[in-house]
């Protein structure tokens, strides 16, 4: 077995939920304020997810204060306290760009309906 995958395999996390694009996610954050550190919760739609195994990254937008922010996280990093998943959304496209222009009710997915 090649010995960097085998390290990579190692430092995957079992915690992370399967998540598609397009599902509300709440992300903890570990924030490092000199030589404090909190938790910092990070709400959102999933945008896109790219990459795959230890360089999955997942890119997660929300609306603070009437502006859309995105922000995106490496999945397996250690700063990334934990995932999980509020609702799970419709989408038939892997990335969701068009929701960066619109505003509202427009801007909200369908909700998937389990059994299916």
């Amino acid at each position: 077995m090649d010995p960097i995958k085998e390290l990579e395999r190692e430092q995957l996390r079992s915690d992370v939920p399967a998540i598609a694009s397009g599902d509300t996610v709440k992300v903890s954050v570990k924030v490092v304020e000199g030589s404090r550190e909190r938790i910092q919760i990070f709400e959102g739609t999933v945008m896109r997810l790219r990459g795959g195994g230890l360089n999955q990254r997942v890119t997660v937008r929300r609306i603070a204060s009437g502006v859309g922010v995105e922000r995106t996280f490496m999945v397996h990093a250690p700063r990334v306290e934990k995932i999980e998943i509020v609702r799970h959304g419709v989408a038939r496209r892997a990335q969701l760009y068009f929701l960066r222009g619109r505003v509202g009710k427009s801007a909200t997915l369908r909700e998937r309906r389990p059994g299916r």
